[in-house]
C-alpha cells in the first residue's frame, strides 16, 4: 500500500510528528476502552488504531462526548475509524490523539470483508466523500494481507493464568449480573481450564466460615447455569464500578471479546480476574483466527471418551481412588449440577477442597455411622457431596483408629507433611486429582431440584 499523498488524511507514522495540530486520521481498531464517565460532565474512552505505517501498537484516540451514545460503538477489532479534525497530543513519550465533540468527526466501517463503503455508526458532523472509499479500499485490502495486525494471535488461554499477573484474554461473554451495588461479575468462557487454585490452610472454621462453592454472594439461577458450556472454566471477571460510572451495556451476551490487561487473582481458591482503570476491550469477529482455534480445540476435546477430565491431570488422574465403574465416562461438575433428570448418578474427576466435620473423631453420628461432608471442585464447579453409612464405609475400607483415620484425611486434602511426617497446617494445600462416582438425590418431593443434594459411593481410597 503506497503512501498517501491526498490531503485528506495522515498515515500514522506522520501524525505522531505533528503535535497540537489537527489532523485527519484512518486507521483500524484493535482495542477500546470500556467507556465511562469522566470526572466532568462528558463520557469518555479511548480506540487505539494501526494502519499500515505503525502496526501495533498503533496510537491512542480519546473520545469524548455529552452521553454514551454518541461515543465510538465498534462492533469488532479490526473494523476501520475514520476521523476528521482530531488534535495530536503528546504526555510524556506517548503520543496520542484527542477527539474534541465540538470540532471532530468520527465514521465506523466494517473490517476486512465488508462490501459497504457506508458507516454503521458515525458522529453528527461527518460529511462522507467519495474519495474517501479508495482508502478504506486499501485498509481492508491490507488487513486481508496481513491479518494479525489486530493483535488477537497468540493470546493466552485460561489455563496459562498466573495469581497476582495482568494478563491478556479472547473469551466468550457468557452472562453479566450485579451482585451488590456498584459491583458487577461477568462470566466468560474460552473453552480451557484454569490450573488448580492453593488452597488456603483453614480447616477447622469450616463450620462458621465454610470454604464458599462460587464467588458470587447467592447460586445463579439453574436456567442461567443450563446455558454455561459443561466442559471449561467459566471465569468471573470481577467490575467494580467506584467512582467511576462505567457503561456495562457494550458487555454482551454471546460475543467473543479480546480483553487487554485483566488482573487476575485468587480468593478462597477460585480464580476471578479484576477489570482495571487501564483495561481494554474489544469485540471479536466471527472468523478470527483466536475464536476458530479456541473452538477447534474444544470440538476436539469434547468428542474425546476423556476429554471431560480437568486439562491439568492429563493423561489420568491420581491412583488415590478407584470406582466400580471404570469404563464409564467421565462428565464435569458443571454437568452434574446442569443435568436435566434430578436423580442421576455421574463419574467424575475432583478435588477434596475442604471437609466437614474437620476432626476425624466426629465423623461418626452417635450411632457409629460415617456422616462426612466434602467439598468437591474440579475446573468448571464446586459441590457439596456426603459420604454416608455403607459408602464411607466402602470409601475408607471400614473403622480405623484415629491416627489412620487423620492420615487418610489428609492425603484427601493434600496437607503437606514435614520430614517427620508431622502435619504442616500452615502451609499452603494442593490435594490430587481423583475420581469418584457420585448420585443426586432430593429430600423434599415437593421441591425436588430446590432440595437436591449429592453424595460419594462406589468409590474406594487405596490409600
Amino acid at each position: 500500500m503506497g503512501r498517501r499523498d491526498d490531503y485528506r488524511f495522515l498515515q500514522l507514522i506522520d501524525a505522531i510528528a505533528s503535535i497540537n495540530q489537527k489532523v485527519n486520521l484512518i486507521g483500524v481498531v484493535i482495542e477500546t476502552s470500556i467507556p465511562k464517565q469522566s470526572k466532568g460532565t462528558d463520557c469518555f474512552c479511548t480506540i487505539r488504531i494501526v494502519d499500515e505505517s505503525k502496526p501495533s501498537p498503533g496510537i491512542a484516540i480519546n473520545f469524548f462526548a455529552e452521553n454514551m451514545e454518541k461515543l465510538p460503538q465498534v462492533m469488532a477489532a479490526g473494523d476501520i475509524i475514520q476521523l476528521s479534525h482530531v488534535v495530536m497530543k503528546m504526555h510524556g513519550s506517548e503520543v496520542y490523539a484527542v477527539f474534541n465533540k465540538k470540532f471532530s468527526s468520527f465514521a465506523l466501517f466494517e473490517g476486512k470483508h465488508g462490501r459497504s463503503f457506508v458507516p454503521y455508526q458515525f458522529s453528527a458532523t461527518y460529511h462522507a466523500r467519495e474519495q474517501d472509499k479508495k482508502f478504506i479500499l486499501e485498509l481492508r485490502k491490507w488487513l486481508i494481507e496481513h491479518p494479525n495486525e489486530t493483535g488477537s494471535q497468540d493470546l493466552p488461554s485460561l489455563k496459562e493464568i498466573r495469581e497476582g499477573e495482568h494478563f491478556n484474554l479472547a473469551c466468550k461473554i457468557l452472562h453479566l449480573c450485579e451482585v451488590k451495588k456498584d459491583e458487577w461479575i461477568l462470566f466468560v468462557w474460552d473453552g480451557t481450564d484454569t490450573p488448580p487454585a492453593l488452597v488456603e490452610p483453614k480447616f477447622e472454621d469450616e463450620k462458621e466460615d465454610p470454604l464458599p462453592l462460587q464467588l458470587e454472594p447467592f447460586p445463579l439461577p439453574r436456567d442461567v447455569l443450563c446455558t454455561f458450556p459443561a466442559v471449561g472454566t467459566v471465569l468471573r471477571v470481577i467490575i467494580r464500578r467506584g467512582n467511576e460510572k462505567l457503561d456495562l451495556n457494550v458487555l454482551k451476551s454471546g460475543r467473543w471479546v479480546k480483553f487487554v490487561n485483566l488482573k487476575c487473582e485468587s480468593h478462597a481458591a477460585l480464580w476471578c480476574a479484576f477489570i482495571m482503570p487501564f483495561t481494554k476491550i474489544c469485540y471479536l469477529p466471527d472468523d478470527d483466527d483466536i475464536i476458530l482455534q479456541r473452538q477447534r480445540s474444544y470440538d476436539e476435546r469434547i468428542s474425546s471418551k476423556w476429554g471431560r477430565m480437568p486439562l491439568s491431570c492429563f493423561p489420568w488422574p491420581s491412583d488415590l481412588t478407584e470406582t466400580d465403574h471404570p469404563d464409564v465416562p467421565f462428565v464435569t461438575l458443571m454437568h452434574v449440577l446442569t443435568n436435566p433428570e434430578v436423580t442421576s448418578k455421574f463419574r467424575c474427576v475432583v478435588r477434596v477442597v475442604a471437609v466437614f466435620p474437620w476432626r476425624v473423631e466426629d465423623f461418626y453420628s452417635p450411632v457409629g455411622a460415617y456422616r462426612i461432608r466434602l467439598t468437591l471442585e474440579d475446573a468448571t464447579a464446586r459441590i457439596h457431596a456426603f459420604l454416608y453409612a455403607d459408602d464411607a464405609v466402602n470409601f475408607f475400607g471400614g473403622y480405623y483408629p484415629v491416627d489412620v483415620m487423620t492420615r487418610k484425611r489428609n492425603t484427601l486434602l493434600g496437607i503437606p507433611e514435614s520430614d517427620e511426617g508431622r502435619e504442616m497446617k500452615d502451609g499452603f494445600r494442593n490435594p490430587s486429582w481423583m475420581q469418584c462416582c457420585l448420585k443426586s438425590y432430593y429430600v423434599d418431593k415437593g421441591d425436588p431440584w430446590g432440595s437436591r443434594n449429592y453424595r460419594m459411593f462406589a468409590t474406594r481410597l487405596l490409600n
